[in-house]
């Protein structure tokens, strides 16, 4: 059976936030300020404000995004740990949260683990939808006699609002986080185009493994508990095959980067760098140059105006949906999945030598 790509649902709901779109722009500086979530928030996706980048430690960081993104390459890892060296204001927390809200689109915001407990009540009190709490890799247990654990069970009790974690990669991981009453997980290390986790710390999981593994600890968390953790795989997509390739995995939504950074909307206009770029001690990521392809709204819900699939996402998702006859994405998780190398590379000779389509 197949069925009309106009006539499958590929909303996404997280608690009583409902999206027409299950796509995520990532907290990432070089992609998503204030005006770039109110543009994806209505389009029907949801972009990620990160708490810890630019947009809260600057009064106006156009000009420090721009600095940015301008420097050059001998120079940027310098240009970037001197730009994260400001310090984050509450103030300005609350302040774009408002301004998001103010527009009348959801806000979710991302903040790292050692600031996820002083934050949260701002935040939530600012009118936030969502509280992503991210790092390179989050556990439920976690040892230090340096400095507190943050409770992942006591901070969902404490919040009305949701609270997604990541980066996870494994089932038995996934599964401990979701027992502590997470509404999301973020699937993922190291798979993004600007991050070089894998290079500097040899840790990481295909994408398509990782998100395999971690929706079977949400069936079975969903099997013992009767509550549905969302999947949310971050990071490592290019083209609306990667896309579609992520839902068929198990993914409930996505979150992308590089993509969007390449909007006519993106803070950066066409570059990006991972949330671990500027450490100042051992950066994980790199600025890279994605140059500016087309508006948000192309990338997102089309017409695409190339034949690459780097645009209308929504649209390439519709139609693998109805060319596999399920009419939403739960449905669309249990499509056959084969391991094809080939299959990107078949029968494409032409395309290859003129550079055309697949072959670009």
């Amino acid at each position: 059976m197949t069925i009309n790509p106009d006539e499958v649902d590929i909303s996404f709901s997280l608690g009583q936030l409902t999206l027409p779109l299950p796509f995520w722009g990532a907290a990432m500086d070089g992609v998503v300020d204030v005006d770039f979530a109110i543009a994806m928030g209505r389009l029907g996706g949801l972009a990620v404000l990160n708490l810890d980048g630019i947009q809260t430690r600057y009064e106006d960081p156009a000009p420090v995004i721009r600095r940015i993104a301008e420097a050059e390459r001998g120079e940027v890892n310098q240009v970037l740990k001197d730009a994260y060296r400001e310090p984050v204001q509450g103030r300005l927390i609350e302040q774009r949260i408002r301004q998001i809200k103010a527009a009348g689109v959801p806000c979710a915001v991302s903040t790292v683990p050692a600031h996820a407990e002083q934050r949260a009540e701002l935040i939530e009190e600012a009118g936030a939808d969502v509280l992503v709490v991210q790092g390179t890799v989050l556990t439920a247990r976690h040892h230090s006699s340096a400095y507190h654990q943050l409770s992942f069970s006591e901070l969902c009790r404490s919040l009305t609002i949701p609270v997604v974690v990541g980066n996870c990669v494994s089932y038995e991981t996934a599964l401990e986080l979701m027992e502590t009453g997470v509404a999301g997980i973020l699937v993922g290390v190291g798979p993004g185009a600007a991050c070089t986790t894998r290079g500097v710390l040899g840790v990481g999981v295909p994408q398509v493994t990782a998100t395999v593994d971690v929706a079977a600890a949400r069936e079975e968390h969903y099997a013992r508990s009767g509550r549905r953790v969302a999947v949310i795989t971050d990071g490592g997509m290019r083209i609306g095959a990667d896309v579609c390739k992520a839902f068929a995995s198990g993914a409930d939504a996505v979150m992308i980067g590089s993509p969007l950074a390449a909007s006519a909307e993106s803070a950066s206009g066409g570059f990006n760098w991972g949330m671990a770029t500027p450490d100042p001690n051992l950066p994980r990521g790199t600025r890279i140059e994605v140059g500016v392809k087309a508006a948000l709204a192309e990338i997102l819900r089309g017409p695409a105006r190339v034949d690459d699939g780097t645009q209308n996402f929504a649209g390439a998702l519709r139609s693998a949906l109805g060319v596999c006859g399920a009419p939403d994405l739960g449905e669309f998780q249990s499509v056959e999945m084969v391991v094809a190398p080939a299959i990107a590379s078949e029968g494409k000779v032409l395309q290859r030598s003129q550079s055309v389509g697949m072959g670009k």
